[in-house]
């Protein structure tokens, strides 16, 4: 066999043990996914939200936080990271209208989340830290379904699903649907204990964890994967409610997209970088999760590298086809070019697309909302076929960054 049809094998085997992974997880447990433990202890919580310059949403995140239903509920401390516009001003009168919120800000601008996080958590002296972004909004039973996990004193962390709360742009719909594919696949590895990330828009952290791993990375672009990476190092597990939805606000622009995705990808790779001895040596980090999220860049980029391949391959033929037919008087094609014989390479590309199928469907089936329609099914095919690509040539271009030492922050 050629050096290509080994990378044909290579990456059909790899995408089809990812989708069998998937459906094993899911079909021995798909009565209890949506179980949530029921609370017999009332924790203390303590609730941080980071801000900067979003005066126009803040208030409406602090009171969804504090309309939540669970009673443990002591603090909502809102950090403004030395804001340019009027947030803080907005914080402090919402800290003299509800006795629950504290309005702190941090001494300088820290430039990034992670700063004005652990500025936060200097207030808070509860059992449980919680974290929201300042653009996101909690539903009301979605705190207190997260709670009851923390009866497993192995559990370090507990996040929920992550949803698009403005969905009127073609962009943010296809943002709607992939958080919903991310959530419930972040619920399927939870059955492995290979959760691998607690989302800023909502994540709740045990503060005796908090503290031995010393907070949040403020190096890291990605200080979400960063702590979850560095509690599976001191050996707590995360956990994850599928009933617990909070909304944020996706971005509505193709730049803000790209920013956002390139410095999750950036910060994807700073967390593989410092944690990279580990890789195939040392407990579940190093011989599973480490190597899940880098293969899942690679084989993004290695299909959209076949995808391209193949395209162009196939008009080259054509060209050189047509413009021979017309030199030479010959057909185009003839009836001995047709090959009626299955190719077991497309047999099993057919197959990752079917398992892909089946996968997003049920996913869009499961992940319910009262708020939104059902994605349409031409949505759901381009978000598979061209959103997703496009994904990938993102991370090419955030490996390039990464190369050359672009580590700014981007939105």
């Amino acid at each position: 066999m050629d050096a290509l049809t080994w990378v044909y094998l290579i990456y059909i085997f790899i995408g089809l043990y990812f989708l069998f992974l998937a459906l094993l997880n899911y079909f021995p447990n798909r009565k209890y996914i949506f179980d949530v433990p029921k609370i017999t202890k009332e924790y203390s919580l303590s609730v941080i939200i980071p801000c900067y310059n979003d005066e126009d949403v803040i208030e409406k995140t602090v009171k969804a936080v504090l309309a939540s239903d669970y009673k443990g509920l002591k603090k909502v401390i809102v950090v403004d990271d030395c804001s340019t516009d009027n947030s803080f001003a907005v914080i402090k009168e919402l800290a003299k209208k509800y006795p629950k919120v504290i309005a702190v800000q941090t001494p300088k601008n820290t430039g990034k989340a992670a700063g004005s996080k652990n500025y936060g958590a200097k207030f808070a002296d509860t059992e449980l830290i919680g974290y929201v972004d300042s653009d996101s909004f909690v539903e009301e039973t979605a705190i207190r379904k997260m709670i009851g996990f923390f009866d497993d004193p192995k559990v370090g962390a507990t996040t929920g699903v992550i949803l698009v709360d403005n969905r009127n742009k073609f962009l943010e719909k296809m943002q709607a649907i992939e958080y919903k594919l991310i959530a419930f696949r972040r619920k399927l590895l939870e059955f492995m204990d290979a959760i691998y990330v607690t989302p800023g828009p909502l994540a709740i952290y045990r503060r005796k964890a908090f503290d031995a791993v010393r907070g949040f990375d403020e190096r890291n672009l990605t200080e979400d994967i960063e702590i979850t990476w560095n509690l599976i190092t001191k050996k707590y597990v995360v956990r994850m409610s599928l009933q617990s939805y909070v909304y944020t606000v996706a971005p509505n622009k193709l730049k803000e997209w790209i920013n956002q995705r390139i410095r999750w990808n950036l910060g994807g790779f700073q967390t593989m970088l410092k944690y990279k001895k580990i890789f195939f040596r040392k407990g579940l980090l190093g011989i599973f999760i480490g190597p899940f999220f880098l293969l899942q860049g690679i084989m993004g980029v290695t299909g959209l590298g076949i995808f391209l391949y193949r395209i162009l391959r196939t008009v080259m033929i054509k060209y050189f086809s047509v413009i021979g037919a017309a030199d030479f008087g010959t057909a185009v094609a003839s009836a001995g070019d047709i090959n009626l014989f299955p190719n077991v390479l497309i047999f099993f590309g057919i197959l990752i697309l079917a398992l892909s199928f089946f996968l997003t469907f049920l996913t869009v089936m499961k992940i319910k909302e009262k708020r939104f329609k059902r994605h349409g099914i031409f949505n759901i095919l381009f978000q598979m076929f061209v959103y997703l690509l496009a994904y990938s040539v993102l991370y090419i271009v955030s490996l390039y960054k990464f190369a050359r030492g672009g580590y700014k922050w981007h939105g």
